[in-house]
């Protein structure tokens, strides 16, 4: 089984899966509605340069994020994919 951090561990330029959302429903629903569910690939950009909020690329659009909701969401590390004309 591979290892799993979450994915305000990330550092900018990493990749990984997203495979579970913690917390009550109301909040899981608002990060499936920006497309944050299982499975999806996300990419982190940046930062601000305070730490907080994260910039990620998930379903091919760039999407800021605290970093306390990022927390709440556990990824799987994976290799960059080659962005390809049009999107992640």
């Amino acid at each position: 089984m591979a290892r799993r951090y979450l994915l305000g561990g990330l550092r900018p330029g990493q990749s990984a899966v997203i495979r579970s959302v913690r917390g009550e429903a109301a909040f899981c629903l608002r990060l499936a509605e920006m497309g944050l569910t299982p499975g999806a690939r996300v990419l982190l950009c940046r930062r601000a340069p305070l730490g907080d909020p994260i910039e990620l690329i998930v379903r091919g659009y760039a999407l800021a994020l605290r970093g306390e909701d990022a927390n709440r969401i556990e990824v799987e590390k994976v290799r960059p994919q080659r962005r390809t004309k049009g999107g992640y």
